[in-house]
């Protein structure tokens, strides 16, 4: 597995752990899990888009 998959892989886990911890946010009716699970959701999905902006930048040079 080269790099850009492991990262990618990296950024999916921790996308799925945060959409898991939104159905505990919303068991344990907590205001403070949810926030933190939305911030993780949203850092995910922000952080692949821009690694995948860059790869291709970067490969459309070579």
């Amino acid at each position: 597995m080269n790099r850009e998959k492991t990262i990618f892989l990296l950024l999916a886990i921790l996308a799925v752990l945060s959409i898991s911890m939104i159905g505990v946010a919303i068991a344990e009716r907590s205001i403070i899990i949810a926030c933190i699970a939305v911030l993780g959701t949203y850092l995910s999905f922000a952080l692949a888009r821009k690694t995948r902006e860059k790869w291709s930048a970067s490969s459309d040079e070579q």
